[in-house]
């Protein structure tokens, strides 16, 4: 996540109608930002550790690299120690056999310098996927012509109905800002039986991957703020920008960190989009 830092404000004088430009200060001490994931499923198991940027800042992230990084289960003796892997720049479970178990409350601990950060999540128990489906569709108003994909399911639950959906295209996840496919029960969940449809036009052999997610509260609300921030253009009716609220506390140490800690499982579906011939 990128570091705001700074923010450009333009000043209409409505008595001249000239354009003043008032640059703010950067702050000089960067703070780390964290992206932490543990699930039912070692492969998503991952905590990626950066220092944040400046809002304008176009250089590439610095990787924190020198991080102890463990996660524990509160009331137990149970330790799961994660090792760094310059490859792919994020730290990984020491035994990657280990995963998260439905039931089971996960805390995050990373220690970095003088700093200790720590983040809690539950993990809750799979929603249903029932089957994933395609159609061809002709062009409308507002919509190309293509195939478009439903997710057919059940959620038997009452609370913690937060969700995700991630979607991987020939191997491309798809994360734009309108990417980010989040959805609540605020109204009602039927939906999902009688089939959700994302909002994409594939096209014929193309391999599409669906990664269900399903989150505790504040890591939900943090994807939500984020996605906010990613529309904000900045313009004058447009709340000054702010980072989304963390998940994670500080401990020990400098009074400020990014990112979130998303214990979730993960119901994945890959189909190849092809053509239905009579």
């Amino acid at each position: 996540m990128k570091r705001l830092a700074g923010i450009l404000i333009a000043i209409l004088s409505w008595s001249c109608q000239e354009e003043v430009i008032l640059p703010l200060g950067e702050k000089e001490e960067l703070v780390p930002t964290i992206e932490a994931f543990w699930t039912d499923q070692s492969i998503y198991n991952e905590v990626r550790i950066t220092l944040s940027k400046d809002y304008y800042d176009s250089t590439e992230v610095q990787v924190i690299s020198d991080a102890e990084v463990f996660i524990t289960i509160p009331g137990t003796d149970k330790v799961i120690p994660f090792i760094f892997l310059g490859g792919i720049n994020n730290y990984r479970a020491a035994n990657p056999q280990e995963h998260a178990k439905v039931g089971e409350t996960y805390q995050l601990h990373v220690k970095w310098k003088d700093n200790i950060y720590v983040s809690e999540g539950v993990m809750l128990e799979p929603p249903i996927v029932d089957s994933v489906t395609w159609s061809f569709e002709e062009e409308r108003l507002f919509r190309e012509e293509g195939y478009y994909i439903k997710v057919y399911g059940k959620i038997p639950f009452e609370e913690n109905n937060n969700y995700r959906i991630r979607v991987i295209e020939n191997d491309t996840l798809k994360n734009q800002r309108e990417d980010y496919l989040l959805f609540d029960d605020t109204f009602g969940l039927k939906f999902f039986e009688e089939g959700l449809e994302l909002g994409y036009a594939f096209e014929e052999n193309d391999k599409v991957r669906l990664e269900l997610f399903r989150l505790n509260k504040n890591a939900f609300d943090y994807l939500n703020q984020l996605v906010n921030l990613l529309f904000n253009d900045g313009g004058l009716f447009s709340p000054p920008p702010q980072n989304p609220d963390t998940n994670i506390k500080v401990v020990q140490g400098d009074p400020e960190v990014l990112g979130y800690f998303a214990v979730t499982p993960v119901l994945a579906r890959t189909v190849l989009i092809q053509a239905k011939y009579d």
